[in-house]
Order: structure tokens, then sequence, then C-alpha cells
């Protein structure tokens, strides 16, 4: 199944590697530029929100025009597509959202990391036929744009978005809008130990995704610890004893392996440490978004000083895999909260948790694009609307946090 898929790419080849970049190595475009220089090191990026695992309110009009309107997700449109229609339907959306023009302009405004969420379904191999309804062919298109993200010089990190079951109930990034979160049983287990075996081998034998480092290993799980606890008991060690098999059986040195990446104990859902034996390459998680948090008064001098303060992480190294500007919905279009006229106070929140994130191991802004028609939840818009710089840099010039 993997050498048919990659047919697409060439020969197999053990030339790949993966790492943490800066720390372990580095990592440079094709014309021989470092993107980390500017960072000194600090992952600086953005995920590809409703490439592969399609969430509809980030982009109503493209949800559409695949023929999914009613639907609430991937799962839900293409049992009404059916396999066939929704294969080529979601081809052209996969062809089209996310270019080569996107990733050049992702360079340009001074990041140098892309997150690209996946679904457990993209190896086709785990889908139940009958049961399960998934669109198919997605691996090729996720091979181009981890070719073009690795001609420029950015660093990859491939998140499980989707897991097998449902991580999470009611929820269109887990690819299905499912009543119960079923992924914590022992036979889901198996099908994400199976894909991550998948992806592992494709990441190490194939020179498209030579820019992949990190492999999150399950999005978000439930922010409960007793209902996750044998996520941390049995799948997280099974993950790592799975990918770190696949190396070996590769022969890949260990300073090229994957790091592995799990959420952080203080997203919610226990310890991702807790029953690990061996941590080596081990990377953690934690996704912040304040207007969901019930513990910080709704102000702005309190979000731009909660963000000065902020305490995101409790492992090493950790990033910031999600934030964004996004503010309570309540209020969220009114006078004082509206985007374009207050950009001002945007500018300096961003430039706040730019400054608290970065005192971690770096940030991936959630999303690169939208159709929201404002700049929230799109790096694309802010950058346009002069709310967040090109000049990454520069935010801490200004110094809010003072």
């Amino acid at each position: 199944m993997i050498l048919k898929q990659l047919t697409t790419f060439g020969a197999l080849i053990t030339t790949a590697v993966a790492w943490l970049p800066w720390t372990d190595k580095g990592v440079v475009s094709r014309n021989g530029t470092n993107l980390f220089a500017s960072s000194g090191g600090k992952i600086r990026g953005v995920n590809l929100g409703s490439q592969f695992v399609f969430e509809p309110w980030i982009a109503m009009q493209a949800w559409s025009a695949i023929g999914c309107k009613d639907e609430k997700s991937e799962y839900d449109c293409v049992a009404k597509l059916g396999q066939d229609a929704a294969n080529k339907a979601f081809a052209r959306h996969w062809k089209s959202w996310i270019t080569r023009n996107d990733i050049d302009e992702i360079r340009r405004y001074g990041l140098n990391t892309i997150r690209i969420p996946v679904g457990y379904w993209m190896m086709e191999e785990l889908v139940r036929p009958g049961t399960e309804f998934f669109p198919q062919g997605g691996i090729d298109y996720l091979a181009r744009i981890c070719e073009w993200a690795s001609e420029a010089g950015l660093y990859i990190i491939i998140d499980l978005h989707g897991a097998p079951g449902a991580q999470v109930p009611k929820n269109a990034f887990t690819g299905q809008y499912a009543e119960k979160p079923w992924f914590y049983v022992d036979h889901e287990y198996k099908r994400a130990l199976r894909f991550l075996d998948w992806m592992t081998t494709i990441v190490h034998t194939n020179e498209s995704f030579r820019n992949v480092g990190m492999l999150e290993v399950v999005n978000e799980p439930v922010q409960n610890a007793d209902e996750t606890t044998s996520l941390r008991s049995s799948y997280y060690p099974d993950a790592f004893r799975t990918i770190r098999g696949v190396e070996r059986k590769l022969k890949v040195h260990r300073k090229d392996y994957l790091h592995i990446q799990m959420m952080d104990k203080l997203w919610g859902s226990g310890d991702p440490h807790e029953h690990l034996t061996d941590d080596y390459y081990a990377a953690y998680d934690n996704h912040r978004y304040i207007k969901w948090d019930a513990n910080v008064r709704v102000s702005k001098d309190n979000y731009i000083s909660t963000s000065c303060r902020d305490r995101v992480g409790s492992n090493w190294p950790l990033l910031v895999g999600e934030w964004s500007l996004g503010v309570p919905e309540d209020i969220q279009e009114t006078p004082d909260w509206k985007p374009f006229s207050n950009k001002d106070f945007y500018k300096k929140w961003f430039a706040a948790q730019v400054m608290a994130y970065e005192k971690q191991q770096g940030w991936v802004f959630w999303t690169w694009k939208t159709q929201l028609g404002e700049f929230r939840w799109s790096y694309r818009d802010g950058v346009a609307a002069g709310v967040i710089p090109t000049d990454l840099n520069s935010v801490f010039e200004e110094d809010v946090c003072r």
C-alpha cells in the first residue's frame, strides 16, 4: 500500500531526516537560506487548517463548493456524496486551498514552520468499508505540500488531528461528528498505531517529507485525566515503541529520529510523561485560546496582561501549537472588540502572545487562512491588516509587557 501510494514521487530513498530545527541540526531552503537564523531557533509557524481535516466554520464557501453545505463533518459529507464524487470534490479542494504560492507567502512573512493536521483515514486501509466514510487520495497532496515546504526551508509538523473513533465528541476536527469519544479503547489505539507506523515509514523513506521533524500522536484529547488514563498508560508508550521500532528497522540514526509530540499536562489530559520509560526526542504541545478560559476576565487590558504572564507549559520542549486572536462570541462584534476598528489592541495582543510563547520553543498560529472576512483567525489576513508584522522580531521592540 505504501509503495503504491508513493510511486508518484519516485523511488524510495533513505536520506530524509527528522529533528528539532536549530537545536538538533540546521535546516535550509533550496537556495541555502536558514529561516531559523532570525528567530534564534524559535519556531514561528502557522497551521494549515481545513486542508486535510475540514472544519466548516473556517471556510463555508469552500465547504459548500465541495458539496457539503449542510453537513457537519467530512464523514457526513462523503456519506452523502458517495465515494467517487467525494474523492473528486475533495481533490479539487486539496489542489486549491493550499498552493505553492501559499507556501512562498508563509516564508515571505517571516515564518519558518507549518503544522499540517491530518486524519487517520489518510491511510486508507484503516477505514472500515461500509461504516466509515472519508475522502481518498490525500497522501499525494500531502507529499506535494511537504515538497514545497522543504524547498522553501520550512520545518514541518504532521499532526494526527482526527483519531480513529474520534478523540472528542461532536467536533468536526476529528473528521466526524461523533456522539461520544470512542478513541480510548485498545482496538482504536491499534488503528492509530498502524497510522503512526505508516506515516513514520513515509517520512523516513520519501524525500518529499525530508523536513518533517515532528509527529504529533493525537490532537486535543479529552480534557479529563480520568477519561484519558489508558491514553497515558498504553497509547503514548506504544506510540513511542511503534515509531522508534520503524526507525530502528530503517536504520535511522538517533539524531535523525522524529520528535514525538503529545499534549502537555497543562492541556488537562494528565501528565503525558507519566508512563514513558524512554523520552528521547519527546516534545509537547499546548493550545492557548484565552477566549475559552473561564478564569480570565474579559477586558482588553486583562487579555494583554494575562498573555504577558501566561504559563503555558510544564514539559520541555513545548510548542504552543494553536492560538489565535479570537474573543468570546457574545462580544466579538461589539464596538470595543470589532477587529478593524480595534487593530491597535489586536496588534498589542498578538505581540504579548508571541513574547510569552517564545519563552517556550515557539508557536504555531491557528490558522493560515480562512473565509471569515477578518483577521482574528487568519494569519494571512492579519498581515494584510497590519496587525501582524512580517518582521516578527519587531514585536519585542515596543515591549507591550512592560
